[in-house]
């Protein structure tokens, strides 16, 4: 058992729309990513994803509506809900989803990490 802090981890990494996991239980990633500019449309077929904003402002766009993230913010995007991550700035983001679960779900692409690294 060791404690985590976002901060350090951090600034741990700089790469964009890269999520570094940070920890792990039952079965479920923790991991935190900094995302600056627009991610690609895509869905997660049998994952929810939750996103918790740490630092800055993000949007998620989906195909009906916008919903904007601040900090000590998140939302649940349910399985099968296509949805784009954008941010104007750099954000720092936690991830909350399955060990299994495709950053760019549906979607490969030059963005997709297929293993992602512990910090």
């Amino acid at each position: 058992m060791n404690k985590v802090n976002l901060e350090e981890k951090s600034l741990l990494f700089s790469e964009y729309w890269s999520p570094k996991i940070v920890g792990e239980l039952n079965g479920q990633n923790v991991k935190l990513a900094k995302f600056k500019g627009e991610f690609v449309w895509h869905k997660h077929d049998k994952e929810d994803e939750m996103f918790f904003v740490v630092e800055g402002t993000m949007k998620i766009e989906f195909r009906d509506k916008t919903v904007l993230l601040n900090k000590n913010e998140f939302l649940i995007v349910p399985k099968g809900v296509e949805h784009k991550p954008v941010a104007e700035n750099e954000v720092l983001v936690m991830l909350f989803e399955p060990a299994t679960t495709l950053n760019t779900g549906d979607t490969q692409n030059e963005l997709t990490q297929h293993k992602l690294d512990w910090i």
